[in-house]
């Protein structure tokens, strides 16, 4: 029995190094003269390199919410970076102010494209990490973010946009883009209108990319958000079926472009 106990002693001061544990820590790093500071994720049992995906977080700022999204792909065995966008630990939870970060990143498409680049070579250059197998996510601002990346020729396998804006590429940019793109649209967002949607299908099509999108009916703004209702924003709302379904569509897509069909 006391041999028994001291085994099981043993056991607990010692856990299996062949247990999944995530791991998390943060990675200070600068485009241009601006200081940014973005959390890696990874699962540390696991020897081998893993695919990278860049995580854009909304345009709220870099907060728990994109580090959660980074550590639940960590947990499916992708190393994962949550980048900051906005640069020197800015987060917040007023609109406006949220609406000016981002005006202000937006405003020249070739440095909104360079800075997602830096985060992206950020998460290349780990170690635990398969420079050939890189993909991107983003939420809302984030969408746009990654597709961004994808019309600068960024060497991913693909993106994913959750709700994102749909920025309208350039004939210039679809000439560049090699990812697949995967559209996760709410079908009742009221920020992007129909006519909108519509060219930018005709734009992706007209270059022939590979795309898809898939529509969530009933699903508003910011549907993946668990936190989106307490923002009080007439059209933003969490939606779980639509959530859910489309983390499950995320995992098809890198399934696709990761492992092949």
């Amino acid at each position: 029995m006391r041999q028994c106990l001291g085994w099981f002693i043993l056991f607990l001061l010692f856990p299996s190094p062949g247990l999944a544990e995530v791991q998390t820590k943060t990675i200070a790093y600068q485009h241009g003269d601006v200081p940014l500071e973005g959390t890696l994720a990874w699962d540390d049992a696991r020897a081998e390199q893993q695919p990278g995906v860049l995580v854009v977080h909304e345009w709220w700022g870099l907060n728990d919410y994109a580090r959660d999204r980074a550590r639940q792909l960590a947990e499916l065995g992708y190393v994962a970076f949550a980048v900051d966008m906005y640069g020197n630990g800015h987060v917040t939870t007023h609109p406006d102010q949220a609406s000016t970060w981002a005006k202000q990143v937006q405003a020249d498409a070739n440095q909104w494209q360079a800075r997602a680049l830096k985060g992206l070579a950020v998460l290349r250059n780990q170690d635990m990490v398969d420079p050939q197998r890189l993909a991107a996510i983003g939420y809302c601002f984030g969408g746009s973010t990654v597709l961004q990346l994808a019309y600068s020729g960024a060497d991913v396998k693909g993106v994913v946009s959750f709700h994102g804006a749909l920025p309208l590429p350039t004939d210039t940019q679809t000439q560049r883009t090699r990812a697949k793109l995967l559209i996760a649209h709410g079908n009742a967002d009221p920020f992007l209108n129909e006519e909108h949607v519509r060219k930018f299908r005709r734009a992706m099509d007209r270059a022939n990319l590979d795309w898809h999108m898939v529509l969530y009916a009933g699903a508003r703004h910011s549907f993946t958000n668990p936190g989106a209702d307490v923002y009080g924003i007439d059209g933003v709302q969490y939606n779980q079926p639509a959530d859910e379904r489309s983390w499950k569509h995320m995992q098809l897509f890198f399934d696709e472009i990761f492992h092949g069909p």
